[in-house]
């Protein structure tokens, strides 16, 4: 599932082609290191009942949205991570008020899959992989 910011619509593709292997790969490189830590704050986002959408930004920048959880230096990644969820990038307006509940249907199980809006480059979009299994 990706959605991009200039078009506030939900696209239901995972794949995105946009999504190159070699970003993809970088993020899956990271992930091992960091699956543990984001499924425990997806956890807590839930269970604190801030939203039932954690989202996690992944990003080589500086960007606005989130509050950082880690940066590359704390895990040796190679990207920064910080926590949001739908309500913020529905204030935001990355996901535009039209697209609120195609994105909850489309939102996948937060116990088995991470919600990942990864920036980099000319791309913007999210991207959901599963947790590792205990």
């Amino acid at each position: 599932m990706t959605s991009h910011s200039n078009e506030n619509t939900i696209l239901d593709d995972v794949n995105s082609p946009e999504l190159d292997r070699k970003i993809m790969s970088q993020i899956a490189g990271d992930f091992i290191k960091v699956s543990d830590h984001l499924k425990e704050a997806s956890y807590q986002i839930r269970k604190r009942g801030f939203s039932e959408n954690p989202v996690f930004v992944v990003a080589r920048t500086q960007v606005e949205v989130g509050k950082m959880l880690f940066t590359r230096l704390d895990f040796e990644t190679q990207f920064d991570y910080k926590a949001s969820y739908l309500d913020e990038f529905v204030q935001r307006k990355l996901v535009g008020e039209e697209s609120i509940e195609l994105f909850k249907e489309n939102y996948k199980n937060a116990d088995e899959y991470c919600c990942l809006f990864v920036i980099e480059a000319e791309f913007a979009g999210f991207v959901f992989i599963p947790f590792p299994e205990d």
